[in-house]
């Protein structure tokens, strides 16, 4: 009996110690041991404190032949990269700026935590994007626009007297993958942030940051003036105004030298702009951009804007800014969002890109799944973030894709630049659902090299999260792989798009029945659902979004018979009888995708069941949890569009499809009260 009892605490104390909260990200090397570490040598030529972090993570956790870091400042065609090379005394990293060498000491222990061989080793790495950015919806009073992981990292309250050890694993974290830049707060902007008081604030943070080579940036509200100093109103032509600007810019530059600069969303959602004073953008990024100039300061002015209007709202961003196209500072960077509406689960890219030829442009992508089932759903977004990227725009002729127009391959620039919004908060996971770390993770990758494959970025993200057999590899790079076109097949396939309930974006509403708001925040604007057809036309003889596309994609996409099928309730209003290539109807395409969109979840839960002994059991129930969740979800988006569209084909389900198990009158009582929504 007492064995067994010290058999079962042995036992009891092995489970604790397995147990893992995901804190650790997919920075889970192992320390070496000290006799590993005294047969090497880390050599650093530099008491840098950037320099000295990298021979720092070396000493503790590389476990290979001797590193030497070398600074060559000659190296200029690297900027921020390295390289990586071996000899006969061990391996060297090389970089033109000390940041590299931290970037490649991350490198170096990747690969060995991926079990690649390293004993003969040539490595140059240029990042394709100058700046790699994070964007934090953050708000002042720690809630988070489109948070999902809890409150926010920042405690202002706190700050700059109490420092978080969280903010240096914020920070180390980034510059494991190559990030570089974060602003720090909401897009809709509290004017507070540039209180001086805060702004003491902001400096211990970018304190912290710099040591890992991350400049902190803060989004701007465009009444600052006026709200926080009392000017008689905040418009660019006026001098006062551009007075303060250059003051308050100032001020910050003398807390914090490496200030990267500001964000803005003006004139869009309510949010004041220099268009409140009968200016354009242009001359507001302008006034902006002039005071940033003399410390080599950037503008990401926000190109998501728009207003009651009756144009169809994915023109609106081509239509407000094609006109300033050569009007901008070289130091203004068009922050674009991938799609031309609203971070769908599926849209076509923004036609904005490669249009405006003198100006320079910037993706902004969404991380946080404001769109795809919040932290609930397993939704890798790298298939996402490569098919905006990989996208050609035929704006230089063929091959000229959203990532050559905006890393400066095809249109050089002041500074190059990329952006996703955060999904981070102050859960342990950091993310709210463990393989939401995989979307932060993919997305620093692909901010550093866009070359790299979905595949590649969830195998390297796989075996440092969790292990690298095999057997728990090939079944979860598949079931990543297929997650986002499952999440797009239960929620919006074919193209549908912003269907989703009014205020918090999580569920299903194709009805659209709430009260009070604008035409276009409402499903039926997007679907135009009615006895003829579903779908949106946007053809030449709809609203004619498809000419703001070059050929020959304009003419692609206008045609119903050659537009991808994927899209094809975007761009047209397709009769329920249309034939599909497969030789459904799209009414019969419809039901058999959101049928399997159900059957991909469910497969993710065998899937995932199947892997438990590889996993360890706190990150396992945890993930498990989740997917059920997602499995009921995915019902419950099945049932409440197919029913609603039903009442406008009024054609039957195919028999084979998975009868409903909700009644659509319950499934519009469903009202949630969602605490994720601000």
């Amino acid at each position: 009996m007492n064995k067994m009892v010290i058999c079962c605490a042995f036992l009891m104390v092995s489970f604790l110690v397995s147990a893992e909260d995901g804190s650790k990200l997919w920075l889970r090397g192992k320390a070496v041991s000290a006799e590993v570490a005294a047969k090497r040598q880390i050599v650093i030529h530099s008491e840098s404190i950037v320099v000295g972090l990298a021979s720092k993570e070396l000493e503790q956790y590389w476990a290979g032949s001797s590193v030497e870091l070398i600074v060559d400042k000659k190296l200029k065609k690297l900027k921020d990269g390295y390289t990586i090379s071996s000899s006969g005394r061990g391996l060297t990293i090389c970089a033109g700026e000390e940041i590299g060498l931290l970037y490649g000491a991350y490198h170096l222990l990747r690969l060995q935590q991926e079990g690649k061989d390293l004993q003969r080793i040539a490595i140059e790495e240029i990042p394709d994007y100058d700046v790699r950015m994070l964007n934090h919806w953050d708000n002042l009073d720690g809630s988070i626009e489109r948070g999902y992981a809890g409150q926010s990292l920042w405690k202002w309250e706190d700050l700059p007297r109490t420092i978080s050890p969280r903010y240096a694993q914020y920070a180390r974290a980034n510059a494991s993958i190559g990030i570089n830049a974060t602003v720090l707060n909401n897009v809709n902007a509290s004017p507070q942030i540039l209180h001086s008081d805060y702004l003491v604030k902001v400096k211990a943070l970018a304190d912290i940051f710099r040591k890992y080579g991350i400049r902190v940036y803060l989004s701007i509200n465009f009444s600052s003036p006026k709200i926080l100093d009392g000017l008689e109103n905040s418009d660019p032509s006026n001098k006062e105004v551009q007075r303060w600007w250059k003051s308050k810019v100032k001020e910050i530059y003398t807390l914090i030298p490496d200030f990267g600069g500001f964000l803005v969303k003006a004139n869009s959602e309510g949010q004041p702009g220099p268009q409140d004073y009968g200016r354009t953008h242009a001359d507001g990024a302008n006034m902006l951009a002039d005071a940033l100039k003399p410390y080599n300061g950037l503008v990401m002015w926000r190109a998501f804007v728009y207003s009651p209007t009756k144009e169809d709202r994915a023109k609106q961003a081509y239509l407000e800014f094609m006109p300033l196209d050569g009007q901008f500072r070289d130091n203004v960077i068009i922050q674009i969002k991938n799609g031309p509406v609203d971070f769908q689960p599926r849209e076509p890219f923004t036609p904005l890109f490669g249009a405006m030829r003198q100006t320079a442009g910037m993706v902004e992508f969404q991380i946080t799944q404001e769109y795809l089932g919040f932290s609930n759903h397993l939704v890798y977004l790298a298939p996402l973030f490569k098919e905006t990227l990989d996208s050609d725009t035929y704006a230089d002729g063929s091959g000229s894709t959203v990532a050559k127009i905006t890393d400066g391959t095809l249109r050089p620039a002041y500074k190059t630049a990329i952006a996703g919004v955060a999904n981070i908060g102050e859960d342990e996971n950091w993310t709210g659902h463990h393989f939401a770390q995989a979307n932060w993770y993919a997305f620093g990758r692909l901010a550093w090299n866009h070359a790299l494959s979905s595949e590649q970025i969830a195998e390297e993200w796989l075996k440092q999260t969790f292990t690298d057999e095999q057997q728990f590899l090939k079944p979860m790079i598949h079931m990543m792989m297929t997650s986002r076109e499952a999440a797009v097949n239960y929620m919006m396939p074919l193209g549908l798009h912003h269907i989703f309930a009014f205020d918090h974006h999580y569920g299903p509403e194709p009805w659209g029945d709430r009260q009070g708001g604008r035409p276009d925040w409402m499903p039926w604007y997007y679907h135009n659902a009615n006895s003829a057809g579903l779908g949106f036309d946007r053809s030449a003889t709809g609203s004619n979004a498809v000419s703001q596309y070059f050929p020959p994609l304009d003419r692609i996409y206008g045609d119903l018979e050659t537009c991808p099928e994927n899209l094809l309730l975007w761009f047209h209003q397709v009769p329920w009888s249309h034939k599909m290539k497969n030789g459904h109807t799209m009414w019969e395409e419809l039901c058999y995708k959101y049928d399997e969109g159900v059957q991909q979840v469910r497969q993710f839960q065998k899937v995932w069941d199947g892997l438990e002994s590889h996993v360890d059991s706190q990150r396992f129930a945890a993930v498990q949890s989740k997917l059920r969740i997602q499995a009921q979800d995915a019902i419950w988006w099945k049932d409440a569009c197919l029913l609603y569209f039903q009442t406008f084909s009024k054609q039957p389900i195919p028999y084979d499809i998975e009868r409903p198990i909700h009644e659509l009158e319950d499934l519009k009582k469903i009202k949630l009260n969602m605490s994720y929504h601000n």
